[in-house]
């Protein structure tokens, strides 16, 4: 049996006084513009926006809005992580106009909205190739850098400080619209001083933004972002259905997470995104049984801020088209919906259970292949259990 109280005493974390007072005990919903209704625009679109409200969503992250490059294009509509300009919506979403009244809508809804900022590449044949050739990592013949497979961008050279500067330009135009925050892509991969020196300039600017970033360097928090991926603890649960995590195994994992994180670092925690619905298959085809027990765990342990993405509220079993249309099947309210609505009424009632303060957290147990843990804060205490393996089952109380 394993019992321990986890003393949070972090490595680094955000500095004190940082985060937005409204992001406190909130829950996250990625949408994908182009799948989440048929017609895949901005005003269909809108047209969710009070079922996520009901259903206990807080705060909207849009997938790239931005126009998508055709040289070297992947599929028929291309990849929304190439973006030809950054000041423009993608035309297949609508216009500008369409994008206001969508914001709008939102706020109107209670929700706030954030965009997915792809600041480490554009398209090869984006406004920026063609004026700024000297903005952009190449290769001794001229050729762009290739990064990984992405053979459909182009990699911009991040200690360019004129490139630095017009990118905080962009930033702006959408802070000026009203977006309340950005999530970062391959933020990890990016030196940490870009981040720093832009977080520091546009919070100062725009204060009671929130930033999210795709990666889980400790370092990611000192630079200003509130929130990072808790991609560790994703791969860990990937695990749990072929056993290769145990109880003793997450308790360490959680003791772990508290040395390198302070109290006040948000921890996005999911059991499925955009990439791994695309790449890895659905939360079902990875965890089969599994996924309750997955999710219970990330709306309940020590930092989480919960992830939900496109199509996950209502139980979607199959792996959307990254490059093609392919629009999720929504046919109204079911059981799907009655469980993550369950966790988030859990989550939003309950301060124990907020990332974002300090709270006392305590693992209980690690008998039976079950951890049970207590998070308490103030007079408010949830004690949660979680069998980690067949039959799954959990009690929350």
């Amino acid at each position: 049996m394993f019992m321990a109280a986890v003393a949070c005493k972090p490595v680094s974390s955000v500095p004190a006084g940082v985060h937005p007072d409204w992001i406190e005990g909130t829950t996250v919903y990625e949408m994908n513009v182009r799948q989440i209704t048929p017609e895949g625009t901005f005003e269909a679109a809108s047209r969710m926006l009070p079922l996520l409200k009901e259903n206990g969503v807080d705060i909207v992250w849009l997938m790239p809005i931005f126009p998508i490059g055709v040289l070297e294009r992947k599929g028929t509509l291309g990849s929304y992580y190439a973006p030809r300009k950054y000041d423009d919506v993608n035309p297949e979403f609508g216009g500008l106009k369409d994008f206001d009244a969508f914001l709008e809508a939102a706020h109107s809804a209670g929700l706030k909205v954030i965009l997915d900022w792809v600041a480490n590449h554009t398209s090869p044949d984006s406004e920026w190739a063609e004026a700024h050739p000297d903005w952009f990592l190449r290769n001794q013949d001229g050729s762009f850098v290739v990064q990984h497979d992405w053979t459909d961008i182009a990699p911009l050279d991040l200690s360019n400080p004129e490139m630095r500067s017009a990118m905080r330009d962009c930033f702006r135009f959408w802070l000026d619209r009203g977006v309340d925050g950005f999530r970062c892509d391959v933020a990890g991969e990016m030196p940490v001083d870009y981040w720093k020196e832009q977080i520091e300039i546009l919070r100062a600017e725009y204060p009671g933004r929130y930033w999210l970033a795709e990666g889980e360097k400790p370092q990611l928090h000192e630079a200003g972002f509130d929130a990072t991926y808790s991609w560790e603890l994703h791969h860990m649960l990937n695990g749990l259905d072929e056993g290769k995590v145990n109880a003793d195994t997450l308790a360490a994992y959680i003791n772990r997470n508290a040395g390198k994180y302070g109290p006040d670092a948000y921890r996005l925690t999911f059991v499925t995104n955009h990439d791994e619905n695309a790449w890895a298959g659905t939360e079902f085809e990875r965890l089969n049984d599994a996924w309750k027990a997955a999710c219970v765990l990330c709306w309940t342990l020590p930092q989480s801020q919960p992830l939900m993405y496109t199509g996950q509220l209502g139980g979607m079993h199959k792996r959307l088209q990254f490059f093609e249309k392919d629009p999720i099947d929504f046919t109204g309210w079911n059981s799907y919906n009655d469980f993550y609505k369950s966790l988030n009424d859990l989550y939003h009632s309950h301060p124990a259970l907020w990332a974002g303060k300090a709270s006392s957290f305590e693992i209980l147990s690690t008998a039976d292949s079950t951890i049970t843990f207590r998070r308490t804060r103030d007079d408010d205490a949830v004690t949660v259990s979680v069998q980690l393996c067949a039959p799954w089952g959990y009690e929350i109380r």
